[in-house]
Parts: structure tokens; sequence; C-alpha cells
């Protein structure tokens, strides 16, 4: 758990990081390089958690031996089934990272939404649903792990 109390914002007790993986942790399916360990250090602190749609079937693999729990979507309404998800681990002690406009709803439900904006651009939607703007995955996840930049980019 990692506990925040943000000046003007409230406190927070997270509990769970819900991510995206394509356009997330992944381009055109393959992990980004140097998320490995940032990952494996998170995950001492919180529960790790990858919903994705997979759409180039490559999550699996490139998640092997990593600290996280992935979920793959069934064809659907992805947006709901992310938001779904997250409302089910406890909205108020998630996290959620992603870029896409079927992340929107689950940055919209959690605690803290993240969007990224890397090689595959974020939607618009995303963007208004989110509280923070990373540009880049490794940086989202060196908010957690250092948690007073996240402190400091959400006080009032």
């Amino acid at each position: 758990m990692i506990a925040l109390d943000i000046p003007g914002a409230g406190a927070y007790q997270l509990q769970h990081v819900v991510m995206d993986y394509n356009g997330t942790l992944a381009v055109d399916g393959i992990l980004l390089e140097g998320l490995a360990q940032p990952l494996t250090s998170l995950a001492e602190h919180l529960q790790l958690h990858v919903v994705t749609a997979d759409t180039f079937g490559l999550a699996a693999g490139q998640l092997a031996g990593l600290p996280c729990r992935l979920t793959i979507l069934p064809p659907g309404p992805h947006a709901q089934a992310k938001r779904d998800y997250v409302r089910a681990l406890g909205s108020e002690h998630c996290l959620a990272i992603g870029n896409g406009r079927n992340d929107r709803l689950m940055l919209e439900e959690a605690a803290i939404g993240i969007l990224l904006v890397q090689a595959e651009g974020a939607a618009g939607q995303a963007l208004r649903a989110a509280d923070i703007v990373c540009r880049d995955a490794r940086d989202a996840l060196a908010l957690l792990l250092e948690p007073r930049r996240l402190i400091a980019t959400l006080r009032d």
C-alpha cells in the first residue's frame, strides 16, 4: 500500500495499479525497454494489474516473469470492462494508467488516473478523464516509486 496525503485533494490509500498494455506498457505489442525493474519494485508496495484487449497477442509472453496479474478481455465493450475491473478492486484504492479511448472510464473511475502520451498518442476522451499526464510509462511508475512527486503534481 502507498498512503498519500495530498494538500487540497485529500488522503489516498492506494493498493492497486491497473494498467492498459498496448500504448501504455508496450508499443506494437512489445514491452517498453526499462519497465521490468520499476514494475518489480512497485510490486513490493502495490498489486499490479494489466487489463488489455491484447491486440497483438503478445502480452502474456512479454509480461512473463513480471509481478503483474494479466487479464485479457474478450471481445466487447472494453471501456466498460476496464471500468468494472477498477470498481471490483475498489475504485478508491486504485490508480489507473492508460492512453486509449477504451481507457477513459477506468481513468475516470480510479482514485487517480494517469494518461500517457507515447508512440501511439492518446485519445482526447482519455485525456479529459485523467488527473495527470505523463510522457512515458517509466515516468508514471516513478511517480509511485517516489510519491512526493505525485503529491507535488496533485496538490492544490
